[in-house]
């Protein structure tokens, strides 16, 4: 039988075992003299014999007390020791954060079901931020990434794009941060130039697996990830934009290059379906981000995927868009937040979208002037304009102070938690 491999030699809890065992026996018998009933026969009944003739009924009462306490204490440190003896085997390293290690995923697993949809760097930060707050995330991926090392993998192996998914499933990840710099590892030299070696450990586990879906599953579980990530489809789709002034650009690098504004995006093949898991995430959630990251290239791709539109429109979760907070060249340039969302709604449904999220910090001057070198500018907030939209509007200083401008993962995670607990009521 499987329990008795716990008394093999050699995992040091035999003895804890014993210990627990005696701990139970004398709990036993000191209830039993409290009780004046038999639970261990003769034992008890010599001991009653004994003390009634020696220190009558008090003494009685205080030997059992006595026996019940230290019965407990035998089995807490029995107990605790077995615990200790295992951890030090799996999981050395959280040995002594035991409690926090389980307070903290107990609080994590109630927190609410939050469904963000996206990709590029832009739904990676999103995520670092959230997972601190509930662990019930299911992270939308587009697999429209032609470019880099994902493309090459694509082109070569037939396999969907690995790198927006494995940057978010590393966003999730409760690990440490060398694990992460080995999975963001680039080489530089040889055929394998340009390759992440996490691109290159999912392409390996799709092969050994024979399923793309299936091997981001389990390159998650090495990472101990918080949620779940899933490609929007399982087809190998292409984008394709016509821009203004009438030219068609196919590939996602080529839409994100092309320098002039989109008139008209859609897929290659156009009848793509969206994953079951994905809807059935979208109709369970309760709430649904998108953003942020590129407009054409990172957010509305996953909203062109049949049945997204539908299960959006139909999902009753508040749907949050979380608004860029600089301009991209070419792509929306000039563009208000008020324009983002159109944009979003014209490749969707009109009226999708519930709240903005929207950074209200002024960019710091030098940095200004840095993107405006590269035709980038703040994202104007237009806040007339969002409520005629119907919008609920939330802003505040969402940026992260650095040599770039970006969002802070926390103070955009703290942001949006508010946000959702406010729409609850």
């Amino acid at each position: 039988m499987r329990w008795l491999k716990w008394l093999y030699p050699g995992l040091r809890v035999k003895r804890y075992i014993f210990l627990a065992t005696c701990g139970v026996c004398l709990s036993m018998v000191g209830l039993g003299l409290l009780w004046g009933r038999r639970l261990l026969g003769f034992i008890e009944e010599q001991l009653v014999v004994y003390l009634q003739a020696s220190a009558g009924t008090t003494a009685l009462y205080v030997t059992g007390m006595l026996l019940v306490i230290s019965g407990l204490v035998l089995v807490g440190v029995a107990v605790r020791s077995v615990v200790r003896s295992i951890l030090e085997i799996i999981t050395p390293e959280q040995e002594d954060r035991l409690v926090d290690v389980l307070f903290r995923r107990r609080l994590l697993k109630s927190g609410p079901r939050i469904v963000a949809i996206g990709g590029g760097s832009g739904l990676s930060v999103l995520l670092r931020g959230i997972k601190s707050y509930t662990s019930n995330i299911t992270a939308i991926v587009t697999v429209s990434d032609d470019g880099g090392s994902s493309g090459r993998l694509r082109g070569e192996m037939g396999i969907l794009p690995p790198g927006d998914i494995r940057n978010c499933v590393l966003a999730l990840a409760d690990t440490e941060s060398l694990l992460e710099s080995l999975f963001q590892y680039r080489f530089k030299n040889g055929e394998l130039d340009g390759h992440s070696f996490g691109n290159l450990l999912i392409a390996a586990m799709t092969s050994i697996t024979g399923d793309f879906q299936l091997a981001v599953k389990e390159f998650s579980k090495v990472l101990a990830v918080r949620g779940r990530v899933l490609p929007v489809t399982n087809a190998d789709v292409r984008l394709r934009a016509e821009l203004e002034d009438g030219t068609v650009v196919e590939g996602e690098t080529n839409v994100s290059l092309c320098g002039a504004q989109v008139r008209a995006l859609s897929l290659i093949p156009s009848d793509a379906e969206a994953l079951p898991e994905v809807l059935k995430a979208i109709d369970e959630a309760d709430a649904i981000v998108l953003g942020p990251g590129s407009l054409y290239t990172s957010v509305i791709p996953n909203l062109l995927v049949r049945g997204m539109g539908e299960a959006l429109t139909a999902a009753k979760a508040p749907k949050i868009y979380i608004c860029n907070v600089m301009t991209q060249p070419g792509e929306t340039d000039g563009f208000t937040a008020s324009q983002h969302v159109t944009a979003i709604e014209r490749f969707s449904s009109p009226r999708l979208i519930d709240w903005i999220v929207v950074n209200s910090a002024r960019v710091r001057p030098h940095l200004v002037s840095k993107y405006a070198a590269a035709n980038s500018a703040p994202v104007v907030l237009d806040l007339p304009r969002l409520s005629q939209l119907g919008l609920r509007i939330a802003t505040g200083d969402l940026l992260q102070q650095g040599d770039v401008v970006r969002h802070d993962p926390e103070k955009l995670a703290r942001r949006l938690m508010e946000l959702i607990a406010s729409a609850k009521k």
